[in-house]
């Protein structure tokens, strides 16, 4: 039986800066749950199967179940109800908030915070199984139970036309549907396996094109796992990174979720890393594809999309700046004298995917660009101590509920669900009622707080100052984020006005200080408040399409 670790460690290699306050793992127990237990959990996994198509959001029911038995509490007020001819009176009102408090209390973690579900996109999963699979980690890292469950989560989110979609609540899509199979390829399903839910998968495919026409974040991991050759690929070049940042199209400019996944996939892109070709890889060759893998013309498919997957065409001004790069750049880049320039933007590079994981703890701005950096640290030096540390924080965005195991879109939302909580409980004047509740959030969020920034010139790194902030997630990971500091500010100060006894002694005026000072520093010139750090580049940018990688990968093609 799954259970939800909470602050816990258990590895040697973690880093931590707040004794691992706000993590979130789940491990396999053989040995727990009575027979009873377990047949609930059976239970309700069945209902989600049953409700799949109707239902695409699972309830946390796992989670609950555990924290109805470690966190018991005795709900004695009565429900009460009102008919429509009857006046709400203050003690409906008031009897209501406590019932709702007092269950939603159970939920909260021992230390402090309101652990959940944030999972969705359909595309994570899939890539951390191709990295695992080709650095040869899979089955080190993953174990039975976690294959098992991921199956289970791809299966109960297929769509009924036989594909998967971008995220569980979304149409199918060459991306959701490629990637999707591919990874119960490799997880152990047969080409005809799932109760025909592969070979339904396979056809969806194959009407649509076949995966030529799968995304650029798409080719890329085909290319990665050896079934998408390279040069179907648009160019990911690491030499962006040596160019003058005064360039409006410098990398650095990106969006910083952007750039940190821009940044490993260049490095990947410009060693031309493909994994090992077993015959599970040559099979996925001959199942992707309406031609013969060797009659493919990788030309023509470096802008083929599904129409289905199509956010925004590309302009005809991109296509040329990518067929010119293609055809003028990389054959120079990749031959000598040309190829010594490239190992200098690869080691370039390979120095700030170090400096992002070592900030981080290795947890990573999320979780794309900590599988991507996971597997350059590996393809660096397979037995490199940055790709050892790597590893056991995969648990910690890895979550398991009643349709099955899922990677999250982040670490967790820990402050996000924490602050607007406490202020919920503030709200009903109810604090000193819940003060134990409250006491224990409050400590959370004193916990969370960005202590420090990041060491050395930060404009070197093209990173903005976190001191002060409030990530979404956890201390251990680092970058500061303007609505979590706005409410995590917002619920110190509501706090500070409890007294002491209740809620503990209110956060520090300096750090206070601190938080205000953050928000300032990344104000916009308009006034507005970005989400990590001040806009760096031009509207026109976008306009004209120069900004050709940041629209690809925010559009995913």
């Amino acid at each position: 039986m799954w259970r939800l670790k909470i602050a816990e460690g258990g590895s040697p290699g973690l880093r931590t800066i707040n004794n691992h306050v706000g993590r979130q793992v789940w491990e396999f127990d053989p040995n727990l749950g009575s027979p009873e237990e377990l047949a609930e959990v059976e239970k309700a996994r069945q209902a989600f199967r049953d409700h799949r198509f109707e239902q695409k959001h699972s309830s946390d029911l796992l989670m609950r179940m555990q924290f109805a038995k470690e966190n018991p509490a005795e709900l004695t007020l009565p429900q009460l109800k009102v008919r429509d001819d009857e006046d709400v009176t203050e003690e409906v009102v008031t009897t209501t908030l406590r019932r709702a408090i007092i269950r939603h209390s159970t939920l909260q973690a021992h230390d402090g915070h309101w652990p959940g579900d944030y999972g969705g996109p359909l595309f994570l999963v899939p890539g951390l199984v191709i990295a695992l699979h080709v650095t040869g980690a899979l089955n080190t890292v993953l174990s039975s139970q976690h294959q098992h469950e991921m199956c289970r989560y791809l299966y109960n989110h297929q769509n009924k036309d036989g594909g998967w979609g971008l995220h569980i609540e979304g149409h199918s899509t060459m991306f959701g549907s490629a990637l999707s199979y591919i990874t119960l390829r490799l997880l152990g399903e047969e080409a005809e396996g799932g109760d025909g839910a592969m070979r339904r998968g396979r056809r969806w495919i194959l009407d649509h094109g076949g995966a030529t026409f799968i995304t650029s974040w798409g080719k890329f991991w085909l290319s990665v796992l050896g079934v998408y050759d390279w040069s179907g690929n648009n160019p990911l070049l690491p030499e962006m990174w040596m160019l003058p940042y005064f360039l409006p199209f410098h990398p650095g400019r990106m969006w910083c979720h952007c750039r940190m996944v821009y940044l490993p996939m260049s490095y990947i892109y410009g060693k031309r890393f493909v994994g090992p070709i077993t015959p599970l890889i040559l099979s996925l060759r001959n199942e992707l594809y309406n031609l013969s893998y060797d009659r493919i013309d990788w030309n023509l498919a470096r802008n083929q999309c599904a129409k289905e997957d199509l956010y925004y065409p590309h302009p005809l001004l991109q296509d040329i700046l990518w067929a010119s790069l293609h055809k003028l750049a990389e054959p120079i880049l990749l031959h000598w004298p040309g190829s010594k320039l490239r190992e200098k933007a690869l080691h370039t590079t390979m120095q700030h995917i170090h400096y992002e994981d070592e900030n981080t703890r290795y947890i990573c701005i999320g979780p794309v660009n900590k599988v991507i950096n996971m597997l350059c640290c590996w393809v660096e030096d397979p037995n490199s101590e940055a790709f050892k540390l790597h590893l056991p924080r995969i648990y910690d965005y890895l979550w398991v509920a009643e349709d099955g195991m899922k990677m999250q879109g982040y670490n967790g939302i820990q402050i996000w669900d924490t602050t607007f909580t406490v202020q919920a409980i503030v709200a009903t004047n109810l604090s000193e009622e819940f003060g134990a509740s409250l006491k224990k959030a409050h400590d959370y969020i004193k916990n969370t707080q960005i202590l420090e920034d990041c060491p050395g010139d930060l404009s070197f790194w093209y990173r903005q100052g976190s001191k002060g902030g409030w990530p979404l997630s956890t201390a251990d990971h680092g970058w500061g984020v303007s609505d979590c500091t706005g409410e995590g500010l917002k619920t110190s100060l509501l706090l500070s006005q409890i007294s002491p006894e209740i809620v503990g002694e209110p956060l520090d005026a300096k750090r206070i200080y601190d938080a205000v000072n953050f928000l300032l520093s990344i104000t916009n010139k308009d006034g507005g408040f970005p989400t990590f750090e001040p806009a760096r580049t031009y509207a026109w940018m976008e306009v004209i399409s120069l900004n050709a990688f940041s629209l690809s990968l925010r559009s995913l093609h």
